[in-house]
């Protein structure tokens, strides 16, 4: 299997050596950092049970490079470990390595090892994510300050939108705003060209795995601040806007739903200027949803009307 499919996605040379060698060997340019990060998805948990193999592998692996955007790092290369059920099916391992191929070209990464196992258990895929970036330039969660505002990227609540879509919870949503919703869900865009253009301007930055609140709750506790958002200001897609306009109650999903792998980060209000020059060369939105204050690691949520909005639990738990 790893040398049919898998080693095909590995160059000959260093760093990977055709999948041929123990280990691989990654000597990252002079001058610039390694950044490493890891995420896990298993079946029934993290996707459904028989999921299309390429709707695997793009989340998988787009995860991750949003992992790295987030401490603003380029992406370079990856690992990958499998573990397979006994019965696993040849075919779908074919699909996946296929959707692997496409992925890394749109990127410009490499496969350069891993592992593959078999389970008694669920299919489980792990990628570790390999990136690169000046040493001692990357984006922390830690280094918000009171003032700052608050950005995101695009568009927010898309993918937990769509998640109910695939639940068949909104039913009377126009089959066009269905189906993009829904690509959102399956097919994040990590944000790795903002990501490194925000070394010299964020002062923290986080991807939206976890939802909005929540992971504006990360940045806060970290960085022994408070926030505000001013939920009239968190930017819609159409299809998102069309959802919430049926029902209102959608706005807590929007908030607190998780899988957007859009980049939120904090900026010194002066420099607002240099974000809208940024977003204006990228063809990127980036909109200014709130303030950080001195505080305690929460995130307070302000709807249209001023009042505060109780949001329960605010973001994805893991356990």
């Amino acid at each position: 299997m790893i040398e049919e499919i898998f080693a095909p996605l590995a160059p000959a040379g260093a760093p990977a050596f055709g999948l041929s060698d123990d280990a691989a060997v990654y000597d990252p340019p002079a001058g610039r950092a390694l950044v490493i990060t890891k995420d896990v998805m298993a079946a029934g948990v993290h996707f459904p049970a028989g999921e299309d193999a390429g709707l695997v592998a793009q989340k998988l692996l787009r995860v991750n490079l949003s992992d790295l955007a987030a401490m603003g790092a380029r992406p370079r290369a990856y690992t990958l470990s499998l573990a397979l059920p006994e019965d696993r099916d040849e075919e779908w391992v074919g699909q996946f390595a296929l959707a692997l191929a496409a992925e890394q070209e749109s990127f410009d990464l490499t496969l350069i090892g891993g592992d593959t196992v078999a389970t008694p258990g669920r299919l489980t895929v792990t990628v570790t994510a390999f990136g690169t970036l000046p040493a001692g330039s990357e984006l922390r969660r830690s280094n918000a300050r009171a003032g700052d505002a608050v950005y995101v990227s695009g568009a927010i609540g898309d993918a937990a939108l769509g998640l109910k879509v695939l639940k068949g919870e909104l039913p009377d949503l126009a089959p066009e705003h269905a189906r993009a919703l829904k690509d959102r869900y399956h097919r994040p865009r990590p944000r790795v060209s903002l990501g490194p253009r925000l070394t010299d301007l964020a002062n923290a930055a986080i991807d939206i795995s976890d939802g909005l609140a929540a992971d504006l709750g990360h940045v806060c506790a970290a960085s022994g601040m408070a926030a505000t958002i001013m939920a009239p200001r968190v930017p819609l897609s159409e299809a998102a806007r069309a959802a919430v306009a049926a029902d209102p109650g959608l706005m807590t999903a929007v908030l607190t739903g998780g899988d957007d792998y859009e980049l939120l980060f904090t900026c010194a209000p002066d420099d607002a200027p240099a974000v809208a020059a940024l977003s204006r060369e990228l063809d990127l939105p980036l909109t200014a949803i709130g303030q950080v204050a001195e505080g305690d690691g929460s995130v307070r949520v302000i709807d249209a009307n001023g009042r505060d909005m109780v949001l329960g639990d605010t973001g994805y738990r893991h356990f």
